[in-house]
């Protein structure tokens, strides 16, 4: 008998919920044949909705949840305000058993919040870490996929060196699943390629991730390498990775403001456009963030998938399909594991020794 996958989807999240959040489930319960699909929102709304899509009715149900998050309500008060929102309801059926992996394009902020919470910390996992992917010029892995991933994003802003050994483990695992890549290379983000190079946190991570055969670890690059795909897993703290993502963003939509602008003031730049409108829609079509679903935020018991806020139904279908990728592939079990052998080395290897010898 095939394992049913019960995947949790709060349905209020994002700037499109419900409509779209719905119609993605509907889409998820008729391609993935063993998952169960669990909307969690106010009943009456989307009763209303899933009836008019087509949809597997054996395997998508509702779960009631009267109140949701704002996308810009403040976390913690939005969930001391509303225990009952959506999101906080979502997470709490995954740590009392009843589901399995949760997905939601709703408040970043909130639905850490509220899986950091209600949820367990794998074995020898210290900090969780939410990731992204953000398109490259090389491809990687079996699909060719042209997204590289960074962690943290946002979860844990001040880190240890141990910290970052944690999240190389955890973003490695992840690759290795979802982009079918066997051996992704794993990256620190510091200010200068030597080992030696970056705050103690970074020295100290780089010198643990050496000495670690279970990763594919390049050592040290820097910022200008990320765009290049140098890294399949670009690993670094919360703060740097919210900043650096943040300014990935902006740069692509300068680059497209810039054409814009162009385009307006000179007949050479819009002959030029036209002529690269084809290459521009194939750049558009691999870089796609709507094909790729959503990041997860691991290092916890469960999958948690973040889907764009601005997610349509096919990027949230998409999303429910990585997170039951990460069930069917044990991804939380395989972090688990990778980090207890990590533990059971470093419990064996022999401290150094200071001072003078007493029997000298």
């Amino acid at each position: 008998m095939r394992l049913m996958h019960r995947i949790v989807v709060d349905a209020m999240g994002g700037d499109h919920a419900p409509d779209e959040i719905v119609q993605g489930a509907a889409e998820a319960s008729l391609a993935l044949t063993s998952a169960e699909i669990i909307l969690v929102g106010d009943a009456a709304v989307l009763g209303r909705l899933l009836p008019k899509l087509r949809h597997d009715g054996a395997r998508v149900r509702v779960h009631h949840a009267p109140t949701y998050v704002e996308m810009d309500e403040k976390p913690a008060e939005a969930l001391a305000a509303k225990p009952e929102a959506s999101i906080a309801v979502a997470a709490d059926l995954v740590a009392r058993g009843e589901g399995d992996a949760l997905v939601s394009a709703g408040n970043t902020g909130a639905s850490v919040l509220a899986c950091a919470r209600r949820w367990t910390l794998l074995e020898g996992v210290r900090r969780a870490a939410l990731a992204a992917v953000f398109p490259t010029e090389l491809r990687r892995g079996e699909k060719d996929d042209p997204f590289s991933l960074i962690l943290d994003v946002g979860a844990t802003v001040d880190v240890t060196a141990e910290d970052l050994v944690g999240f190389a483990v955890m973003g490695s695992a992840y690759a290795k699943l979802v982009s079918s890549n066997r051996r992704p290379r794993v990256a620190l983000l510091s200010n200068g390629t030597e080992a030696n190079k970056g705050p103690k946190e970074i020295v100290g991570a780089h010198a643990a991730l050496v000495e670690t055969t279970e990763l594919n670890f390049i050592g040290n690059i820097e910022g200008l390498d990320i765009p290049r795909g140098v890294a399949d897993v670009v690993v670094t703290s919360g703060f740097v990775g919210n900043v650096v993502l943040k300014m990935l963003e902006g740069v692509s939509d300068t680059v497209v403001r810039l054409a814009r602008y162009a385009h307006k003031e000179r007949l050479a730049w819009r002959l030029g456009l036209i002529a690269l409108s084809s290459a521009i829609d194939q750049l558009k079509s691999i870089t796609d963030w709507q094909q790729y679903g959503g990041a997860p935020l691991l290092g916890f018991t469960h999958p948690f998938i973040k889907a764009h806020g601005r997610s349509n139904a096919r990027a949230v279908t998409n999303a429910i399909k990585v997170a039951h990728k990460a069930l069917a592939g044990n991804l939380c079990g395989n972090i688990a594991r990778t980090m207890a052998e990590l533990d059971e080395r470093a419990q064996k290897k022999p401290r150094a020794t200071t001072g003078s010898d007493p029997g000298s």
